[in-house]
C-alpha cells in the first residue's frame, strides 16, 4: 500500500512540473511586446582581396523545393566543349549568396568549374515564409535539391558534382556527402561539426546569463510557431553583451564588411536551442568521397577534440590544412587567398584527375 503511495506523489508531482512547464513555455510565448533592439552592421570598408565579378560571367537561376523558387548564381566556365564539373556553395548561419561567395566561385569558374551558388529558403532572394527562417533540416534539403539541379544541366559533367560549405555550412556539405554516394569530393571550411561542443564552448566564452537569455527567446518563437503565431527574431550578429546568435566582434566586423545594403540582421530565434542537436561530425564515417578539412586553430565553434574525431573518422580520406587563425579571418585578405588556392588546388586534383 505504502508503494502505491509514493508511486501516486511522485505521478501527481511530475504533473505538476509538466503543468508549470507547460505554463512557463506558454507566457514565453504570449508575453506581450518582448522584442530585440535591432542591429545594422554597416558595410564600412571595402573588401580588399577582391571585388565581385561581372554580372555578365554568371547566370541568374533558380530550381525549386517544396514549392519554393530558390534564388541561385551559376557560372560557367569558358570553356564548354565538353560537360564540365561543377561546385555546389551556399553560405554559413544566416548569410546569403551576395555575401562574398562571388569572390570564391569566380576563382572556381576561372579554373575551369561551374559553380552554382545558391540562397536558403527564407533567406535571401529564396522564397520561403516565415521570412529569415534559419532551419537545419530545411537547408539540407536545399543543398540536396541544388545538386540534383546541376546533375541536370547538359553543361554539367553529373559524375563531377564538387560541394563547397563554410561554417554552418561547411558541416552541410559533409552531412550531404554522407547521403550522397555521387559527389566527388567536399570542402569544409572552418565547418560547424559539433554544435553540442560549440555551444559549450559559447556557453564558456559567453557565460550562464546569456545562455539563459538565448533559451527564452528561442523558446519564445519556437512556441509560437506551433501556436501559428507570428515569428520572434532575434540578431545574426551583435556587439559584444548583446543578444544575437553571434554577439562576437569579429563576427560582426566580417558581416559589416561583407553584407549588403540590405542585408537583413535578423533571424528567427528558435535556431538557438536546435542548433546544439546538429552534429555532422556523425556522420563522417559514412562518406567515401574526399574531403578537404579547412581547419582555424582559434576557431570557438571548432575545438581540437572535435578535429580529432573528424580525422580518426575520414581516415585518408581526409586532407585537413590548419591555420594559426581565427574563425573569421579567413574570409580577410592573406587568410582568404592561401585558404582559396589551397581548395582550388583541391578541386582540380580531385575533378579532373585522369
Amino acid at each position: 500500500m505504502s508503494g502505491l503511495i509514493v508511486i501516486t506523489y511522485f505521478g501527481v508531482f511530475l504533473a505538476a512540473i509538466i503543468a508549470a512547464f507547460i505554463v512557463e513555455l506558454l507566457v514565453v510565448a504570449l508575453y506581450p511586446n518582448v522584442s530585440v533592439p535591432q542591429q545594422h552592421p554597416v558595410r564600412k570598408t571595402k573588401i580588399s582581396h577582391a571585388e565581385p565579378s561581372p554580372s555578365c560571367i554568371r547566370q541568374d537561376v533558380s530550381f525549386n523545393v517544396e514549392g519554393n523558387r530558390i534564388s541561385a548564381w551559376l557560372y560557367l566556365p569558358d570553356d564548354l566543349s565538353s560537360p564540365v564539373p561543377c561546385i555546389v556553395m551556399a553560405h554559413g548561419l544566416g548569410a546569403t549568396k551576395d555575401m562574398g561567395l562571388d569572390l570564391y566561385a569566380t576563382r572556381f569558374r576561372d579554373a575551369g568549374m561551374a559553380v552554382l551558388a545558391f540562397d536558403y529558403r527564407h533567406l535571401g532572394e529564396s522564397e520561403g515564409e516565415p521570412r529569415q527562417l534559419v532551419w537545419i533540416p530545411y537547408q539540407l534539403q536545399d543543398y540536396a535539391a541544388a545538386v540534383e539541379y546541376v546533375r541536370s544541366l547538359r553543361e554539367i559533367d553529373g559524375k563531377r558534382v564538387a560541394l563547397w560549405g563554410t561554417s554552418l555550412s561547411g558541416g552541410h556539405v559533409l552531412v550531404t556527402a554522407a547521403r550522397d554516394d555521387s559527389i566527388a569530393c567536399a570542402s569544409a571550411q572552418c565547418p560547424m561539426l559539433d554544435g553540442a561542443a560549440a555551444s559549450h564552448e559559447q556557453l564558456h566564452r559567453l557565460g550562464i546569463k546569456y545562455a539563459l537569455r538565448m533559451v527564452g527567446h528561442a523558446q519564445r518563437d519556437l512556441v509560437r510557431s506551433w501556436l501559428g503565431l507570428s515569428p520572434h527574431r532575434i540578431p545574426i550578429v551583435g556587439r559584444p553583451g548583446t543578444i544575437a546568435l553571434m554577439a562576437d566582434e569579429d563576427a560582426w566586423n566580417t558581416f559589416a564588411e561583407l553584407a549588403s545594403e540590405d542585408f537583413v540582421n535578423e533571424a528567427c530565434a528558435r535556431i538557438a536551442i536546435r542548433i546544439d542537436k546538429y552534429r555532422p561530425v556523425s556522420y563522417l564515417n559514412k562518406i567515401k568521397c574526399p574531403v578537404l578539412l579547412q581547419v582555424c586553430d582559434y576557431d570557438f565553434a571548432l575545438p581540437p577534440k572535435v578535429v580529432e574525431v573528424a580525422a580518426r573518422k575520414l581516415g585518408g580520406l581526409a586532407r585537413i590544412i590548419r591555420y594559426p587563425i581565427g574563425h573569421f579571418d579567413i574570409y580577410h585578405g592573406a587568410h582568404f587567398e592561401t585558404a582559396v588556392n589551397h581548395q582550388i588546388q583541391f578541386f582540380k586534383e580531385r575533378l579532373f584527375k585522369g
